[in-house]
């Protein structure tokens, strides 16, 4: 039993809830120029009650994307995806390499509300985006929510907002999992950067073997305040701060969605991610992030087994943190990835746009002086 609420606490933990706010799972639509496509649907959660600044923002900034699927996916061949996009500051703009957010167990976009603009500030093109049948994505119409539909559409999406091209991609908690599906089998990824990431435990355990009633009642306990209050203060290390009773809508608005629980009940019994079969096949470098207090995944067991399984790995520390840095340490997150955007991915683009490729010897000594130069006046 104890380790059933374990895992069950590690799935929800990056989730805040309050009960009786009058939260609606309302939304708010118009259509508005993107640089994407000449008009995408703007879905803004019901956001009455709440004050936080980087919430409204984010939640302001909340899209839908039609990606192409399978017809076992949706017999249409298209789903809508939810999403938010910072644009990276144009003065501060290092590459267009986009990075691409992905959210915990039963989240939404609105997980990185505290990441996202600062990572744009920093010259980081980024795009948080929610996991099909979570967060705000559609839910009428879709054949199967599971784990293999999950990264079959984020793929779509990815595709499109990279217009084919490279792309760097960052998990937190569960979110890792799918991250690592993405990486291992992509080619055009340039980097994975895993938060505090699940990559070692494969599927979802004995909710995956439950009768559909049985699995529905399940989730409706995943859904409870006890519940997600007691996962809420395991995720922090400074509960008193941020483990309060003002709750954010990021939690729980989007259970309250037609069709939330069925879309669950379908990705528990289609048996989850399996994420440790994949480190072995990565390729690209890859950042793993960690919480130094994290309560729910202990980074003194998990964070040196990435380092072992992944051929070009390098562990990160955050420091008085728990289970989600991106929340509770978004400055100090916001610099390792940065950092490590800057060492591994963004300058090798800046190398390459200045004409030195590998630093051939083609080049001759004063090309690569040259060039050198050009990449070094933009740090």
């Amino acid at each position: 039993m104890k380790k059933v609420l374990f895992v069950v606490f590690a799935l929800v933990a990056p989730l805040r809830i309050r009960e009786g706010n009058g939260f609606t799972p309302a939304f708010t639509n118009s259509k508005k120029q993107n640089s994407i496509t000449s008009s995408l649907e703007y879905v803004s959660p019901d956001m009455t009650g709440l004050t936080e600044a980087a919430l409204l923002d984010t939640a302001s900034r909340m899209q839908l994307l039609p990606v192409d699927v399978a017809s076992t996916i949706h017999k249409e061949e298209k789903v809508n995806i939810s999403f938010v996009h910072w644009a990276a500051d144009k003065e501060q703009k290092k590459s267009d390499v986009p990075l691409i957010l992905v959210h915990g167990f039963d989240s939404s976009c609105l997980e990185y509300r505290r990441l996202g603009s600062r990572l744009a500030d920093e010259g980081v093109d980024t795009y948080a985006v929610d996991l099909l049948g979570w967060g705000f994505t559609q839910l009428d119409g879709v054949e199967t929510f599971s784990a293999d539909a999950k990264v079959a559409a984020l793929n779509a999406f990815i595709d499109k907002v990279a217009a084919g091209g490279k792309f760097c991609i960052a998990g937190a908690s569960l979110g890792g999992a799918s991250a690592i599906e993405v990486a291992a089998t992509n080619p055009n990824c340039a980097a994975l950067l895993l938060i505090d990431a699940q990559g070692f435990v494969d599927g979802i355990g004995p909710m995956s073997m439950m009768p559909k009633p049985v699995a529905k009642l399940g989730v409706e306990v995943l859904k409870s305040v006890p519940l997600r209050s007691s996962a809420n203060q395991m995720s922090y290390f400074d509960k008193e701060t941020y483990a309060t009773d003002e709750a954010v809508v990021v939690g729980r608005l989007h259970c309250l969605r037609e069709g939330w629980s069925d879309a669950l009940v379908s990705f528990m019994q289609s048996g989850g991610f399996s994420p440790s079969t994949k480190l072995a096949k990565l390729t690209c470098p890859s950042l793993v992030l960690w919480g130094r207090q994290d309560g729910i995944l202990d980074g003194k067991e998990f964070a040196p087994k990435f380092l072992e399984a992944i051929s070009d790995a390098e562990l990160r520390w955050i420091e008085e943190c728990g289970h989600v840095p991106h929340l509770e340490q978004p400055e100090e997150t916001v610099n390792a990835i940065t950092s490590f955007l800057a060492k591994r991915v963004f300058t090798e683009d800046l190398k390459k746009e200045a004409g030195i490729g590998w630093l051939g010897p083609s080049l001759g000594i004063a090309g690569v002086s040259a060039s050198v130069a050009v990449v070094a006046t933009q740090f």
